[in-house]
């Protein structure tokens, strides 16, 4: 079992800057979990943002935030972290992060993954 709590979400100028942060707990090792951020807009399907692997810190983004944003984690804290930058008004969502165990080919799926945290509310005014 993992716990996930998000953090860091606000409201922020489009151009402006926020990180997320991701904390895990449990009676687990925090690096064998890949990590993934997923956000979801009012009326909209979760969508994928980034991931990353447990050990060797591979990542992955969406096309919507390459170059914007950037995902990583710090094992020793057990904890995961988004850095956005260059905000726009689409980027306004509750960001969730989300655990899994090992490695998925798909890991821009919301599906494959097992644990979820409870979501922070960004918000980009223009």
């Amino acid at each position: 079992q993992v716990q996930l709590v998000e953090s860091g979400g606000g409201l922020v100028q489009a151009g402006g800057s926020l990180r997320l942060s991701c904390a895990a707990s449990g009676r687990t090792t925090f690096s064998m979990y890949a990590m993934g951020w997923f956000r979801q807009a009012p009326g909209k399907e979760r969508k994928f943002v980034a991931a990353i692997s447990g050990i060797n810190g591979v990542t992955y983004y969406a096309d919507s935030v390459k170059g914007r944003f950037t995902i990583s984690r710090d094992n020793a804290k057990n904890t995961l972290y988004l850095q956005m930058n260059s905000l726009n008004t689409e980027d306004t969502a509750v960001y969730y992060c989300a655990a899994v165990l090992g490695w998925v080919a798909t890991v821009g799926e919301s599906k494959s993954y097992d644990y979820w945290g409870q979501g922070t509310q960004v918000t980009v005014s223009s």
